[in-house]
C-alpha cells in the first residue's frame, strides 16, 4: 500500500528537550520501547499523587489478564466521564503497567489530572488468543466499569477509548463492529487511534499481525476496521508520529482518506518530533503537544 498524497494531515510540533529531540532523531522511524522509556522517565515526577486514588488488579474477567487499574480524582463528586486506555505491544506483547510503573501509569494519572476517572486495561494476548479476543476483552472490561457504576458514580459519566498501536488497532475494531457493542445508549462517545493499524488487508502482512489476525489472509477483509468505522458516528482522533514506521503513516492515511470521501472528514494528525513510543511516553510531561490537543477532542465530543 501506499500513502494516499491526496490527504493531507496536521502537523502537532514536539515540545521536548533538545537532547531528548536529538536521541529521537537518531534513533529514527523505528519501535524502540525500552530505550525510549529510558529518556522519558527521568521527564516524568516520581511523587506519589495525595488527591488521586488508585486501584490495582481489578478484575472484569476470567482471564488472569482481565484486569484494571482504575485512577479517580479525589476532589469533587457525581459522575466523571472515563478515560479507558488499551495498550499496544504488536498484539503479543505489553501490559497497563510496564517497568517501575511509570508506562503506563502516565496514562492514568494524566485522566484523573484533567478532571477524568482513568482507566488501563491488560487483555489477552496472541498467538494464544487470537482475533477477536481483545474486543471481547473491551467489551468486558466496558461491561464492567457500567456495572460498577452503580457502586460507585464517579464511573458513571461518558466513556472515551485512546488505543496506542495495537490497541489502537483493538479499539478500531471495537467501534466498528456493533456485535461488540453494549446495549444501546451504553456505549463509547468517543476514540482516539493512535499510531495504530486499521485495515490487515493493506497493513503489511507480518508476523505479530498474522499472530492476531490469522494465517488465512483471506479473512482479513471481513476482519477491517475501515468499513464499520465509516457508518459509525463515534467521534474519532486519528494520529500518529513523524517518526512512525512507514505503516502506521498508511494506515492512518488510509483511514482518513477514506473518512474524507465518505463525507465525514476527519482531521489525522503527524506529532512532528515524536516517535512510536515517545508520543505515548510524553503524556505527562512538560510536552503537552499531544495530550493538550486530545483534552481539546474530548471537551468537544463530551463536553469535559
Amino acid at each position: 500500500m501506499t500513502t494516499d498524497l491526496t490527504f493531507a494531515p496536521t502537523h502537532i510540533p514536539a515540545q521536548l528537550p533538545a537532547a531528548v529531540q536529538a536521541e529521537l532523531q537518531a534513533m529514527g522511524p523505528v519501535v524502540a520501547p525500552q530505550p525510549t522509556e529510558a529518556l522519558f522517565a527521568p521527564l516524568h515526577s516520581k511523587a506519589v499523587p495525595q488527591d488521586i486514588r488508585i486501584e490495582r488488579d481489578v478484575p472484569y474477567g476470567p482471564d488472569a489478564r482481565n484486569r484494571l487499574d482504575i485512577f479517580t480524582p479525589l476532589t469533587g463528586t457525581g459522575p466523571l466521564p472515563v478515560l479507558l486506555f488499551v495498550h499496544g505491544g504488536a498484539f503479543m506483547r505489553g501490559d497497563r503497567r510496564i517497568g517501575d510503573g511509570t508506562f503506563h501509569d502516565n496514562m492514568g494519572l494524566w485522566a484523573a489530572r484533567h478532571g477524568m476517572v482513568g482507566v488501563n486495561m491488560s487483555y489477552r494476548l496472541a498467538p494464544e488468543h487470537g482475533w477477536p479476543c481483545a474486543q471481547r476483552d473491551i467489551q468486558s472490561a466496558i461491561q464492567h466499569l457500567r456495572s460498577a457504576s452503580a457502586a460507585s458514580n464517579r464511573l458513571g459519566g461518558p466513556l472515551v477509548l485512546i488505543g496506542h498501536s495495537a490497541g489502537a488497532a483493538h479499539v478500531a475494531q471495537y467501534v466498528a463492529m456493533p456485535e461488540f457493542h453494549q446495549q444501546v445508549g451504553v456505549g463509547v462517545r468517543a476514540a482516539v487511534l493512535l499510531s495504530g493499524l486499521f485495515d490487515p488487508v493493506t497493513a503489511e502482512h507480518n508476523p505479530p499481525l498474522k499472530a492476531y489476525f490469522g494465517a488465512d489472509a483471506a479473512r482479513y477483509s471481513e476482519r477491517s476496521a475501515v468499513p464499520g468505522l465509516l457508518k459509525s458516528a463515534v467521534p474519532l482522533w486519528i494520529g500518529y508520529a513523524e517518526l512512525d514506521p512507514p505503516d502506521f503513516v498508511q494506515q492512518a492515511h488510509q483511514l482518513g482518506a477514506a473518512l474524507q470521501r465518505a463525507g465525514k472528514p476527519t482531521p489525522v494528525h503527524q506529532l512532528n518530533g515524536h516517535s512510536h513510543m515517545s508520543e505515548l511516553y510524553a503524556i505527562g510531561t512538560a510536552d503537552t503537544s499531544l495530550s493538550e490537543t486530545l483534552i481539546r477532542f474530548m471537551r468537544g465530543a463530551i463536553s469535559l
